[in-house]
């Protein structure tokens, strides 16, 4: 009897200890997916988490751009006589300049033809001398109208050309000066080089306003009289800027495409920050109608794996969940989800891909929620 009690004792132990061990399995297979991050942990990735709402979302065209210079705001410094030019102080492209600024200087006194400057002077005050005399000598009818009025003409038009040239400060040369406060655009000489009347030096530009030339394809022409603003968004920063916060304005868009091209254009104009540069090209999202209802999320809590696209969804103050999720357009800053999300979760806006590089490191089979 007493062998019988034993028996029975041990296999009700192995029952025991066998219902146990299926329940810890459970508990680890409910939860195989979730990734856990301690809240300390997330505050200092900068974690951020917000409920998922419904809500509005502008139709987008995307396409690529150009940022130009607003007409009148940028103007091409040349040349005003011939000679070898020089920089008074270093001249680079981007540098700030201040109306009347002598950026260049001109020298021409070692050429054939001598110096400009004094060819000018001595021309000016020879017709202004011959104009005087001929000012005292009209008061007493000695000389005709007509004479008169030649020799006028003569001295006026020595003044203007004497006048139109600037000594440099050193008196070595002429100067070229900056026609309104600005930024250099580009520089188009070098130090030392030999320059000709009119040839073009550097290009001047206010950047006090920018515009936008966007070129979209003819299938979407039918589109283009319900586009209201636009983001860029500038790849070389990783920035995007909204035209509405920028004061900026639809100009116009094409009626027809180019001769050499299927594209149409698009030109807004808005207000400069000061970090945007004309030449540049950026990102373009044209903006029309909203949509009402509709699930959309930043960019930021977006993740990619092999052309797929994922978010994270907290489960509770620790877990996490990878909810794979389709997407539709963009305004580039908010993506619009079509599938996966209904609304009302708690997804992960920030900092979403601390939350995949720390799934990797995660030691999920240790972690049960019995506390």
């Amino acid at each position: 009897m007493l062998a019988v009690f034993l028996s029975a004792s041990c296999a009700g132990h192995a029952d025991h200890d066998h219902d146990e061990h299926g329940h810890a399995e459970e508990s680890h297979a409910g939860h195989s997916d979730e990734i856990i991050l301690s809240p300390e942990k997330a505050k200092a990735a900068g974690v951020v988490v917000d409920t998922v709402k419904a809500g509005t979302f502008r139709d987008v065209i995307e396409t690529g751009g150009q940022i130009l210079a607003a007409q009148g705001d940028e103007s091409q410094l040349v040349a005003n006589v011939s000679g070898v030019i020089s920089f008074p102080r270093p001249v680079v492209d981007g540098m700030s300049v201040k109306k009347g600024e002598a950026l260049f200087t001109i020298s021409s006194g070692n050429l054939q033809n001598g110096d400009e400057i004094k060819r000018a002077r001595i021309a000016y005050e020879t017709a202004k001398d011959g104009y005087d005399r001929a000012k005292s000598m009209r008061e007493k009818n000695i000389v005709s109208e007509a004479e008169f009025n030649t020799i006028r003409e003569t001295y006026e038009n020595a003044r203007i050309a004497y006048e139109a040239l600037s000594p440099s400060e050193d008196g070595k040369g002429v100067a070229v000066k900056s026609p309104y406060s600005g930024y250099v655009k580009n520089l188009l000489v070098k130090d030392g080089e030999f320059v000709a009347l009119g040839t073009p030096l550097a290009a001047i530009t206010k950047t006090e306003r920018l515009q936008l030339r966007a070129d979209v394809s003819e299938r979407y022409y039918a589109y283009l009289p319900k586009i209201t603003s636009a983001n860029i968004r500038v790849p070389s920063v990783g920035r995007t800027y909204q035209l509405d916060e920028l004061q900026g304005r639809l100009l116009s868009y094409g009626k027809a495409s180019g001769d050499s091209s299927y594209y149409i254009p698009v030109t807004f104009e808005f207000r400069n920050t000061g970090d945007l540069v004309p030449g540049a090209f950026v990102e373009v999202y044209l903006l029309s109608k909203e949509r009402e209802n509709v699930i959309s999320l930043p960019v930021s809590a977006i993740t990619e794996e092999q052309g797929l696209y994922f978010v994270y969804v907290r489960l509770d103050e620790e877990g996490y969940k990878k909810q794979e999720v389709k997407l539709g357009a963009t305004d580039g800053e908010r993506v619009e989800v079509i599938s996966g999300l209904t609304g009302g979760e708690q997804v992960v806006m920030q900092g979403a891909i601390y939350v995949k590089l720390s799934s990797a490191s995660n030691a999920i089979p240790a972690h049960t929620h019995n506390h």
